[in-house]
């Protein structure tokens, strides 16, 4: 808060108290917010993808990668605080994506308060058109997903020890209905990433027809690939190809 003296007003010397907007809540330091999390998100869901393809080298190597992920930092750290602290910062990413989004949708609904009856309609990707509802689902799929492979409360195995186990449990044949909600989540998350990974590249300066269309392939690319990196280990349980 800061004080000014308004010199259109007819008092001489009349005092004025106005609100300075915190950077980080005007529409830019959302945009940044959203932005920063975003990247960290995704940088976390590569990593977590590449993690999950080890189950085809096997039942030990993969639980060998699943434990060492509780003794990282260890003996600096006690085991399972890096998982702890990694947890911790992606929740709060995930709340400071989620409100600074929540922010922005309501000031541009506020900004526009009036529906025309003949105003001429917006044309938007798919994807920017199912932002919404596909945070959602990914919100409630990362809350399953959690009590699923993580905390083993819905597993139908859910035993710690044994990961991979977990896993081939969860995507059994006769649990269809996990790998069609897990799809069902998954194909969200691309449509999320992709129209983020397009803003965020046309963010860094693709705003040239060429450039744009650089930004839309990359974008897609990228979302086509973290998709088919996450389904074929479910696919790859409900088939037979890991048992």
């Amino acid at each position: 808060m800061h004080w000014t003296t308004d010199q259109s007003a007819p008092s001489v010397g009349q005092v004025v108290i106005t609100k300075t907007r915190s950077p980080i809540r005007s529409n830019v330091g959302l945009k940044a917010v959203m932005a920063v999390t975003g990247i960290l998100l995704a940088l976390f869901l590569i990593a977590h993808m590449l993690g999950n393809l080890k189950v085809f080298t096997g039942e030990t190597s993969f639980d060998h990668y699943a434990h060492w992920l509780r003794d990282i930092g260890t003996p600096l750290l006690p085991s399972t605080w890096y998982l702890w602290i990694q947890r911790t910062v992606l929740t709060v990413a995930v709340l400071a994506h989620i409100a600074a989004a929540t922010v922005l949708a309501l000031r541009a609904r506020a900004a526009r308060p009036v529906r025309y009856a003949h105003r001429k309609k917006v044309q938007g990707s798919y994807a920017a058109r199912t932002m919404r509802w596909g945070g959602v689902i990914i919100l409630l799929f990362v809350i399953y997903h959690i009590l699923d492979l993580t905390t083993g409360h819905l597993n139908p195995q859910g035993d710690v020890s044994n990961p991979y186990g977990n896993v081939v449990a969860d995507f059994a044949p006769e649990r269809w209905y996990v790998t069609l909600f897990y799809t069902l989540a998954i194909v969200a998350l691309g449509f999320h990433l992709r129209h983020g990974a397009f803003s965020a590249f046309r963010s860094l300066g693709q705003q040239s027809p060429k450039g744009e269309l650089r930004a839309r392939t990359a974008a897609l690319v990228f979302a086509v690939v973290l998709c088919a990196g996450y389904l074929v280990v479910p696919f790859a349980v409900l088939t037979g190809l890991v048992s």
